[in-house]
């Protein structure tokens, strides 16, 4: 009989215990396997070269932070069972599940509104009604039904053990310190107080801490704006290849990929489009754009070029919108240079919105000595947190070298 209860050796983790059998034949299924084909941060990876890590590392990392905390709240004397622990850690494994090729860049493009989480959550019905209803309550979890409130706040809120892997991960393999973080600090610091997750108060600087390395890998990494740019390629390359397509021009790309750019129709997802959107991956995207170099559309094949030659257009950054002018007279020299009536497609602005921490959706709570919670920017204590509670926006307008 084959031992499931594994362990796995993670570079940011350390050993991560697999608990459950039920962990192990999730973690086989073709539909997590698939994580492994399925890039963490994009094209993070042009910007920042060891950034080439993947969702399935992110959700085992995610997976281990679970059992830690529950762990952690149970000597706490939080009474959890071992269905409750099973499922929280099913929960939080299968997050992700539906993430597309290239993760949050091409999300709602391929399955128009179908955001990630819309498409997790089909595809851990798809794997309940397999495993024989073992998913059921791990999916009340996910969607917050469950009774007990603060098992949908470990998988998804502010403070919650997705953003804690995700933030050590992408700091460990982008090699950018600032957005380390001790996670054993801050989850040794989780409580539970009337079914919700709180913070013990002395644990207000760990929080901090986790709050500003957040900022700090949203603006110097997530929205670095070749990052920036990056994503926006591979949004605009799709969005051109879809608008070839329907005007009767052939392209050529995997079956599955182009499954996707011929249809416009997901408002009830069929077997047919699941099938192949769990068979559909990072690979298929890069197979196209090495293609779509040499098309005859000389916006996509700029593009593309863009990507995989890593040839990107210039950007400026500012923290106030571009002036129509400046992006008109772009677009007029970018006609001139190419010969073209193009420039619009290829000149640009970007923007990209922060807001640290919201104090008043789900806010962090802290639980005081005496029983009482207060919210964390309201706390005396707290150095930073009132000058993250607004929000930034960073403006990026791109456009070809002209040489």
């Amino acid at each position: 009989m084959q031992n499931k209860l594994k362990i796995i050796n993670d570079p940011v983790h350390g050993f991560v215990k697999i608990p459950y059998e039920i962990l192990f034949d999730v973690i086989e299924h073709p539909y997590f396997q698939r994580l492994r084909r399925i890039s963490q941060t994009g094209l993070l990876n042009l910007i920042f070269p060891g950034a080439t890590h993947t969702r399935f590392h992110h959700a085992i990392g995610a997976m281990h932070l679970m059992f830690t905390a529950l762990e952690t709240l149970k000597l706490k004397n939080v009474n959890i069972s071992e269905h409750e622990e099973k499922s929280a850690m099913l929960a939080i494994l299968l997050h992700d599940v539906g993430h597309g090729p290239f993760s949050h860049a091409l999300e709602n493009l391929l399955m128009d509104s179908w955001h990630h989480e819309k498409l997790s959550l089909l595809l851990m019905k798809n794997l309940n009604e397999i495993f024989g209803g073992e998913l059921s309550t791990a999916i009340e979890m996910f969607q917050g039904k469950y009774h007990r409130k603060f098992f949908n706040q470990l998988i998804a809120s502010q403070l919650d053990v997705d953003r804690l892997d995700y933030l050590k991960r992408d700091s460990f393999y982008t090699g950018v310190v600032e957005g380390n973080i001790n996670t054993q600090r801050t989850i040794s610091m989780m409580n539970v107080s009337a079914d919700e997750l709180v913070i013990d108060a002395k644990g207000i600087y760990s929080v901090e801490n986790f709050l500003t390395a957040r900022m700090f890998m949203y603006w110097q990494v997530y929205y670095h704006k070749t990052s920036a740019l990056a994503e926006h390629l591979l949004v605009k390359i799709l969005e051109r290849a879809k608008f070839l397509i329907s005007n009767g021009i052939d392209l050529q790309s995997s079956e599955n990929l182009n499954y996707f750019l011929q249809k416009n129709e997901f408002e009830n997802a069929t077997s047919e489009d699941v099938r192949r959107f769990t068979e559909l991956d990072d690979n298929d995207i890069i197979q196209a754009m090495k293609i779509w170099q040499t098309s005859d559309d000389f916006v996509l094949a700029y593009f593309c070029k863009s990507v995989i030659q890593r040839r990107f257009p210039k950007t400026v950054i500012s923290s106030v919108p571009f002036s129509k002018d400046l992006i008109h007279s772009k677009i007029s020299e970018t006609n001139d240079f190419f010969k073209t009536d193009e420039g619009e497609n290829l000149v640009g602005e970007i923007s990209r919105t922060l807001l640290a921490y919201n104090s008043e959706k789900q806010p962090i709570m802290l639980l005081q000595k005496n029983g009482e919670k207060i919210n964390l920017a309201e706390s005396e204590n707290q150095i930073l947190t009132s000058s993250m509670k607004h929000s930034a926006t960073k403006y990026i307008l791109y456009f070809p070298f002209l040489i």
